[in-house]
């Protein structure tokens, strides 16, 4: 069993192949990319556990693929440890600044390198209880609210998903998209506590999507409050002349100036309802499956009109 997937971004052979020979032995998965622009999209594409960056690169230096790391909504929370001959106070500094979690001088120590990995990694497992962003229980806790269901009755499943996150943090920063799920969380735990009574519960599974835990019979009035208050909300997120404006339609040049003309994105969100009634369940991943196959798109944003 794998303990956890680095990506080590590093463009020297040797010490990029050391580094693979070493970790996969300590039954690591090992992701590696030369260059830093293929470190960020190897990022996005896998979601590492950790990455393990080194700031000298042949095409934009470290700090310039953390910051990109970091702008990605998807990866804005995994733990980065800068590798790098560079030894003066200012340089180290400036690898925190950007949110790195250690800091380590070439040569390097391999055992020393591979303790800072394993710590890191363990305060990652110890914070997986719960999602970093949304304070919502994740993880091995969510399923094992999820597995409880498959020796119940009388439960649904409502899984929500917020649609065109992704482009929403392109354009905006991946701090407006962390601010639009952690005020996400707050509505639907809001609305569980009001309608959802005491058997609700409320999970973020990760990627924008959100899963409650109900009863059938509270399946519809949990739904439309939670599609009324999401509108609502997400719109707000957007700024005010962008979101008098049709979604998805092109700035003006004005606004513009003479940067690329860019497109409003969409959200949406959609929402799928799955109760014990519906079928025989063997496993979470039959649950979450089902639920997913009943979602349909139920509001978009910034126009606001139901779909």
């Amino acid at each position: 069993m794998s303990k956890g997937k680095i990506l080590f971004v590093e463009d020297d052979f040797e010490t990029a192949h050391m580094l693979r020979v070493y970790f996969e032995s300590q039954d690591y998965e090992v992701l590696q990319a030369a260059w830093g622009a293929d470190g960020v999209e190897m990022s996005r594409q896998h979601v590492p556990d950790l990455v393990v960056l080194d700031i000298r690169l042949p095409d934009i230096d470290g700090y310039e693929v953390c910051r990109q790391i970091r702008r990605h909504w998807r990866t804005s929370q995994t733990p980065i440890i800068f590798l790098t001959e560079r030894k003066e106070r200012e340089d180290r500094i400036s690898g925190l600044r950007l949110g790195a979690v250690d800091y380590l001088t070439k040569p390097f120590d391999m055992q020393e390198l591979s303790l800072r990995v394993r710590n890191s990694l363990n305060r990652v497992k110890l914070s997986s209880l719960f999602d970093p962003i949304t304070s919502l229980p994740g993880g091995k806790l969510l399923d094992s609210r999820l597995k409880d269901l498959l020796n119940q009755q009388d439960w649904a499943v409502i899984l929500l998903s917020i649609v065109g996150l992704n482009d929403f943090s392109e354009l905006y920063g991946f701090v407006s998209g962390n601010e639009i799920l952690r005020a996400a969380a707050l509505v639907l735990g809001k609305a569980v506590d009001e309608h959802g009574g005491d058997q609700s519960f409320v999970g973020d599974p990760g990627g924008g999507n959100f899963i409650v835990i109900t009863t059938p019979e509270l399946v519809d009035r949990l739904m439309e409050n939670f599609v009324a208050q999401l509108k609502r909300t997400l719109t707000y997120f957007y700024p005010v002349s962008d979101r008098e404006k049709v979604a998805g339609s092109p700035c003006s040049e004005e606004e513009q100036g003479e940067a690329p003309v860019r497109a409003i994105p969409v959200m949406s969100i959609s929402a799928g309802a799955v109760a014990a009634k519906d079928q025989r369940f063997y496993d979470v991943k039959d649950i979450i499956m089902a639920a997913k196959a009943r979602q349909t798109v139920v509001a978009r944003v910034p126009s606001g009109d139901t779909l």
